[in-house]
């Protein structure tokens, strides 16, 4: 009920982007029955119909992948402070969002299942004639629970893709119960938390003090008073100074743990940087995949290559091709994420001005949102070019079932490049309202957004078409 009230409630924006995900479950399912529909008009082609379903795994793993990205953007889902008291905590809005994903998905089935229908003449009384009669299964009875199974495919497999994405994660890593804390050399007892080696008595840590009191007694008895009212302060407050020791009246000293984080070192220019960690603020790197997808992408226009080579001329794509192209599709999805990192950097190279460092910034920022959904529209980029050649050289037809599966896939991952840039835009929305007051003009925000597009154009525009043609040589043979 709660997420009916959601879904009713949400903006405009917010159904269209439903309406997509139960448009493309609607012609995800459609193709699901159709490939039932040629199993049961053909009985003695049992592999034809396997490889009709196995090629219906490009739209299914479009259309979860939109439903993803969807889910990812919907404002209403979102953890806010005091939700958690009302019992709407993240683990309840993440069922409430896999549960409207499920609903959308479920109505474009219940769609896909009218238009199969009524194509069958079930509905309207007279079937359809044409090329997609051959797979409507004409006067043949449909098997309840195999279409109840193809149906529900596609609202499952998004509505789990979206629970396991939006999982709650616990960003405090788990203690170690019962585990000795050491603190540093000389410290006894249970540490608060752990140190650093050479958090206690770093080098030259203490010269400078000790060389000021030497050079200088008569400033430190005049700085006498100070010091001891700061020490008078600092046992009235339960504390001590910093770097200070206590003393039991024997004379022993009495070590205390200090913090988790030495003190920040002071270079000589007078800035202060943390000697544990990367500055706060800093982009962080998203190439430690590249390698990995470009191996990924190279493995599958191998597999791609020899299935095309294995396979006749008039036959259609076989499973192999299939398999290099998701294959290639793994790879550029893997490598996106670095490559748009890659190409921030480039823009921040050789002396740059105040519209270069925004806009690379900008993207090494955004990178991880907006870099895999990129690599998947050059991968579905470079299937259609190498398909298109393919028609071209052997002047073949594509069926109604193919642009339908072809338009399902274009339009799942162009819908998802832009839900992640309009993510990313929001996310963003603070920095572009900080730098508006402080008086950079809009003009300079369009053209930085001019030239990451144009940057990113640069890049995948050349590794599109090496892919594509790398991918239609040996279908073209």
């Amino acid at each position: 009920m709660l997420a009916l009230r959601l879904t009713r409630a949400a903006r405009l924006a917010v159904q269209l982007r439903r309406l997509l995900v139960a448009s493309a479950s609607a012609g995800t399912g459609f193709l699901l029955l159709c490939a039932l529909g040629h199993a049961l008009t053909h009985p003695d082609a049992p592999g034809a119909s396997s490889l009709r379903l196995a090629w219906c795994a490009a739209p299914l793993a479009a259309t979860v992948y939109l439903a993803v990205a969807v889910a990812r953007a919907d404002p209403g889902t979102r953890p806010r402070p005091g939700l958690s008291a009302i019992g709407l905590g993240p683990g309840r809005l993440m069922a409430v969002s896999a549960t409207t994903t499920a609903l959308s998905a479920a109505l474009g089935s219940v769609a896909a299942l009218l238009g199969f229908l009524y194509l069958r003449g079930d509905l309207s009384g007279a079937p359809v004639d044409g090329a997609v009669s051959g797979v409507l299964a004409l006067g043949q009875r449909l098997p309840a629970p195999a279409v109840v199974t193809l149906l529900a495919l596609v609202p499952a497999a998004a509505s789990a893709a979206v629970a396991l994405t939006l999982r709650p994660r616990d960003p405090r890593p788990a203690p170690s119960a019962g585990s000795r804390r050491y603190g540093r050399f000389g410290a006894y007892g249970w540490g608060a938390a752990r140190e650093t080696f050479g958090a206690y008595g770093r080098y030259g840590a203490r010269l400078a003090s000790a060389s000021a009191s030497a050079s200088a007694p008569a400033s430190a008895s005049a700085s006498a008073p100070a010091s001891a009212s700061a020490s008078a302060s600092a046992s009235a407050s339960g504390g001590r100074p910093a770097g200070a020791a206590q003393a039991d009246p024997s004379g022993a000293l009495l070590t205390q743990a200090s913090d988790t984080r030495p003190p920040a070192t002071t270079d000589g220019d007078g800035s202060a940087q943390d000697a544990t960690g990367p500055v706060p603020g800093t982009p962080r790197s998203h190439t430690t995949l590249l390698p990995w997808g470009i191996a990924v992408l190279t493995a599958g226009l191998a597999v791609e290559t020899y299935a095309g080579d294995t396979a006749t001329r008039d036959a259609a794509p076989s499973a192999g091709v299939l398999l290099g192209w998701a294959l290639a599709t793994l790879g550029l999805a893997l490598a996106g994420p670095g490559l748009t990192h890659l190409c921030g950097r480039l823009l921040q190279a050789v002396r740059p001005g105040a519209l270069r460092l925004l806009a690379g910034r900008v993207l090494m920022e955004e990178s991880h949102r907006v870099g895999r959904p990129l690599g998947v529209v050059c991968a579905v980029a470079s299937a259609a070019y190498a398909a298109a050649a393919l028609h071209d050289a052997d002047a073949t037809d594509f069926g109604p079932l193919s642009v339908i599966g072809a338009v399902v896939v274009a339009g799942c991952t162009v819908a998802t490049l832009l839900t992640a840039a309009v993510e990313a835009k929001h996310a963003r929305t603070d920095t572009t309202d900080a730098l508006l007051r402080l008086g950079a003009p809009p003009t300079t925000l369009r053209a930085a957004a001019a030239l990451r597009a144009g940057a990113l154009l640069a890049v995948f525009g050349p590794l599109t078409l090496v892919v594509a043609q790398l991918a239609s040589l040996p279908l073209a043979r």
